[in-house]
This record gives structure tokens, C-alpha cells and sequence, in this order.
């Protein structure tokens, strides 16, 4: 569980078999439906139903979302941009962290601990487009001292969080 959860009631530990399957399952193809998950599970679609419910209401599934394939919508560069700040007071934190996440081309804005602040990873249409997210809208906040761009080659999503540790 998230410390955002709608429920800390439900810990990630009191999912069992059952609520480990649909979660996977959803993961794999978020528009299943019903019928079809709980076939693929081995439940009653009511219990699915139920289920799939209570793992929304308490916060365990926060959002299901489409995967877009970057390059056929116009967006074949990524990177992971470094940001490294001269201020971690609250207020530029709080108010880089929103420009960030908001940016034109931004996937996911991490804050970090560490020699960097924040981490970003973007995807824009050209190498000038990566320049210009920089210069227009990091390197422009007055607490960014530096930054780091990496270009991306190559993006396989891992294992996830749902089998053992």
C-alpha cells in the first residue's frame, strides 16, 4: 500500500491468492472484462465483481490507464533528466516539483534522495524539443543548479511488485 491509500486497513500483505491473480491480471490487460478476468482467475464473476470493488475502494488499484507507444504519437526521444537544486526548501520543492510534472513531455517526476534532487523521465518528438524542455522549463526555475540528461535506448517494464521479495 501507498501512504496515499484510501484504505490503511488493507495491508499489501492481507491480499491473498485471489486479489494477487486480478491484480496481475489487470495489470497484463486493464480493459478485461469481468467475465473474462474472473474466468482467467477461477472465480464466480459476482466474487470478481466484489473484488475488484473492494481492491478500488480501499486504494488498492489507484488508476487503470492505457500504454502509449511513444513513437507512433509523435514522441520518439526519451530521456531521464537529473535535476540537481541549490535550495530543498519546502516552497521550491513543492513549486518545481509541480512545474515539473506538468511540463510538455513529462512521464514521471521522481524527488530523491541523494546528489540529485529530482529525476524525470520524458519523451519529446526531437533532440532540439529535449534542449528547449530543458532550457524552457527546468534550467529556468531559480533553485536548479545543474542538470543531467541521459538519452534512453531501450524501456522493458520489470517483474512488478506482486511476486515475492
Amino acid at each position: 500500500m501507498t501512504p496515499t491509500s484510501k484504505n490503511p486497513q488493507l495491508p499489501s500483505a492481507g491480499l491473498d491468492g485471489t486479489d494477487r491473480a486480478i491484480l496481475a491480471a489487470l495489470m497484463e490487460d486493464g480493459r478485461m472484462t469481468n467475465a473474462a478476468l474472473a474466468a482467467r482467475v477461477g472465480v464466480a464473476e459476482s466474487t470478481c465483481a466484489y473484488r475488484v470493488k473492494a481492491l478500488r475502494e480501499s486504494g488498492v488499484i489507484s488508476s487503470i490507464s492505457a500504454q502509449l507507444d511513444l513513437a507512433a504519437v509523435g514522441r520518439p526521444i526519451q530521456a531521464l533528466v537529473r535535476v540537481h537544486l541549490s535550495s530543498h526548501s519546502r516552497v521550491h520543492i513543492d513549486e518545481l516539483l509541480d512545474r515539473l510534472v506538468r511540463m510538455p513531455g513529462s512521464l514521471s517526476v521522481a524527488h530523491v534522495a541523494g546528489d540529485n534532487d529530482f529525476h524525470l523521465h520524458v519523451a519529446v518528438a526531437s533532440p532540439e524539443r529535449l534542449r528547449d524542455l530543458i532550457l524552457e522549463h527546468i534550467t529556468t526555475h531559480p533553485a536548479v543548479t545543474k542538470t543531467e540528461t541521459q538519452l534512453v535506448f531501450e524501456v522493458r517494464a520489470g517483474a512488478g511488485v506482486l511476486g515475492p521479495l
